[in-house]
């Protein structure tokens, strides 16, 4: 009677301890989720599910509290190697998920003992844990993508061959990264992708080197070829939604829009950024639709992500662009029609300090 009482209360210390580290696991992923991703969905996920894992009658409660053995837990003074380091978020949040994950499977487990008290409901334990898998890999993409969105700041300078009158790629994009760009777009019409690949794999080498964001425009299969930051897409290219996806997740889908409605979808489909224009008129695309300052504010009150205003942006008006809320200013004429490549950017540059 005695070994059955000790086994009994042996089992109660493996379920309170693994229900408190699902608690602690759950509880630090949803206050990454509400207080530094502001997702209200997966939010309310995690605390349900956390609320609903750790339902247990006070009696039950009572046992679980009175099988405890701090004193006398081995455990306490084990440390795994590396465990005491340091770690960037991202791995916190991957470390937090499989903590939860193990902990939910040793309770699954442990509820299919016969006799075993509290009871427990193995399905509920096992419907947590797959739910988990899919909460892990948001969390994961939104912060991955957050840190590459939050660095589309300043210059967002756009290699367009058509407006490169010539020039090398590569050498335009070293004269644009010394004059502060802090992403650089290629956007490339007419020519074929395996005329494409090497130069955007280039790009991508040189951008890299600098911490300089690197984005294909329009062409998946190329962004994916060359491990590309993100994908820029136009209403008329591939949908947003299918392209979030296909990519992984770590990179950044931006989207250009001309209306209101078309921001806020493209912030529903899974787009990390938004281009909003032609702020002004330009003559860097062939019929372009000047929506005006105003067009950006209104996208501005309309949606959360960063925005990037494209369109007949230059020197002498990022001021006002800065003003009427966007992060970034996307530029190609003022910039690759300039004499100094490097200098024409260094101007937008300053004049966007200056403006923050």
């Amino acid at each position: 009677m005695l070994e059955l009482n000790t086994m009994a209360s042996e089992r109660r210390r493996i379920i309170d301890a693994n229900l408190n580290r699902a608690g602690e696991g759950l509880h630090l992923l949803e206050d990454i989720a509400r207080l530094m991703l502001n997702d209200a969905d997966l939010s309310q996920q995690l605390k349900t599910m956390r609320h609903e894992l750790l339902r247990i009658d006070l009696p039950s409660n009572q046992q679980l509290i009175q099988s405890r053995d701090v004193v006398g837990d081995v455990g306490v003074e084990i440390e795994a190697p590396g465990e005491a380091k340091e770690r960037e978020l991202p791995l916190m949040v991957v470390a937090n998920a499989r903590r939860v994950q193990e902990s939910l499977r040793i309770l699954e487990e442990l509820s299919k003992i016969p006799g075993t008290t509290p009871r427990l409901e193995p399905e509920k334990f096992k419907k947590a844990r797959f739910a988990i898998y899919t909460i892990e890999q948001k969390l994961l993409s939104k912060l991955l993508r957050r840190d590459k969105t939050r660095r589309l700041t300043g210059l967002y300078a756009i290699i367009d061959s058509q407006a490169l009158s010539g020039r090398n790629y590569i050498e335009v994009a070293q004269g644009l990264i010394r004059g502060g760009a802090k992403a650089i777009q290629l956007r490339v019409k007419l020519r074929s992708e395996s005329e494409l690949l090497p130069i955007a794999q280039g790009l991508r080498e040189i951008c890299s080197k600098h911490d300089v964001l690197f984005i294909v425009n329009d062409y998946l299969d190329v962004a994916l070829a060359v491990d590309a930051d993100g994908l820029h897409l136009g209403q008329k290219d591939f949908p947003v939604s299918v392209a979030r996806k296909l990519l992984p997740i770590d990179k950044i889908i931006g989207c250009s829009v001309n209306t209101v409605d078309q921001a806020t979808a493209a912030e529903a489909n899974g787009a990390d950024y938004i281009a909003v224009g032609s702020i002004y008129p330009t003559s860097s695309k062939e019929g372009a639709r000047v929506v005006g300052i105003e067009r950006l504010r209104q996208v501005r009150q309309a949606v959360s992500l960063p925005l990037v205003a494209i369109g007949g942006i230059n020197k002498d008006n990022v001021a006002e662009v800065l003003d009427a809320g966007a992060d970034s200013v996307a530029v190609i004429s003022a910039i690759l029609k300039a004499d100094d490549i490097e200098e024409a950017a260094r101007q937008i540059v300053a004049a966007f300090r200056i403006e923050k």
